[in-house]
């Protein structure tokens, strides 16, 4: 990496947000999000047309504001980053867009980021002070990437040697959530909605099944558990607001436990010096809670983004995956060429 490149500015336009960050080494200067979640809303879910145009309304304005709550401007920066997928197309292109007008206006190399090597890296992130990260990394590490998109555990042998070793087979969690979420007649974002009510129930009320308990693989598998909710919610008709909460405490119990189990046999069998969660359904308290507690049993340090605004999408995690690979000298080759890639895969980087 060329000494210069300290200050980073990074784009994530991968979904409904609109992100933009800069970052020096790993220390977020700014983390700017503008959420269309309200606009979402009346859709039950991300409308991708209505993403494209929210994301060109406001990325501008975004990326103005994160350079100045850094206290930069363009001629400062050193590189731009920017995410190339994986996510919705039409979003995606958003962001690319915007970086590669920047990086050829500006004269600043361009850095292409998988969104999902964003989450893996997401707990290396210091805030402004230094303060927060991983002091002293070990690896091997296994990530365990949790989001509305995605349901990944990923082994990592150093920043950019990755290896997929378990991936949903159907729904990722965060459908998932969202999905039972609407079972139960709850606001948009469901998967939040769910959890705060699940603080209400029972979880021992009802008793859904433990996905792949017996499988003997890393892999996750969401559409049984979905279905067995979705049976239930049939079979009961009409819900009282005591048995939302038990339903919904029911069933996170059971989420919770899949993504748990899959992570300890992961552990076992690669045995990791550290664990890195990330995305946003790691925001859930009883996941965190659950992780954290068999890490325990096992004496494997995990370690989780200092904020949560780090686990939801965001260009910060972007910035900091974008420094490892500066680091590394991965900077595009010919910006101009540089396009979405909606299915990447983080064994492709």
């Amino acid at each position: 990496m060329a000494k210069s490149t300290k200050l980073i500015l990074a784009i994530d336009t991968s979904c409904d947000e609109t992100a933009a960050a800069v970052t020096k080494g790993v220390k977020i200067l700014s983390n700017v999000i503008a959420s269309q979640t309200q606009i979402h809303k009346k859709y039950g879910g991300v409308e991708p047309l209505m993403a494209k145009r929210e994301h060109q309304k406001l990325i501008n304005p975004v990326i103005g504001k994160a350079l100045e709550q850094a206290g930069v401007n363009m001629e400062d920066i050193d590189a731009v980053a920017v995410t190339q997928g994986p996510g919705l197309a039409i979003a995606l292109e958003v962001g690319v867009a915007k970086a590669k007008e920047l990086a050829k206006k500006h004269n600043k190399p361009l850095i292409g980021v998988d969104h999902m090597e964003g989450h893996l890296v997401s707990a290396f992130a210091k805030d402004s002070d230094g303060k927060f990260g991983i002091a002293n990394p070990e690896f091997p590490a296994l990530g365990l990437l949790v989001s509305g998109g995605h349901t990944e555990l990923v082994l990592m042998e150093n920043f950019g040697k990755y290896e997929l070793v378990g991936q949903t087979l159907d729904d990722a969690a965060g459908e998932c959530f969202d999905k039972v979420a609407r079972i139960l007649d709850l606001d948009y974002p469901g998967g939040p909605a769910l959890s705060k009510l699940a603080k209400k129930g029972d979880e021992n009320a009802f008793d859904f099944p433990i996905p792949m308990k017996s499988s003997g693989d890393l892999n996750f598998s969401f559409s049984g558990l979905k279905t067995a909710c979705l049976y239930a919610s049939q079979e009961l008709g009409k819900l009282s607001r005591k048995q939302k909460a038990d339903f919904a405490a029911s069933f996170e119990k059971s989420a919770v436990a899949h993504l748990v189990n899959k992570l300890s046999t992961a552990v076992r069998t690669y045995k990791p010096k550290m664990v890195l969660i990330g995305g946003g359904v790691i925001n859930n308290e009883k996941l965190q809670e659950e992780i954290k507690k068999e890490m325990g049993y096992a004496d494997t340090p995990v370690y989780v983004p200092f904020n949560n605004n780090l686990l939801t999408d965001n260009a910060a995690m972007i910035a900091v995956a974008a420094y490892y690979m500066a680091k590394r000298g991965k900077f595009v080759k010919d910006p101009s060429k540089l396009d979405r890639v909606p299915n990447l895969s983080l064994e492709n980087n």
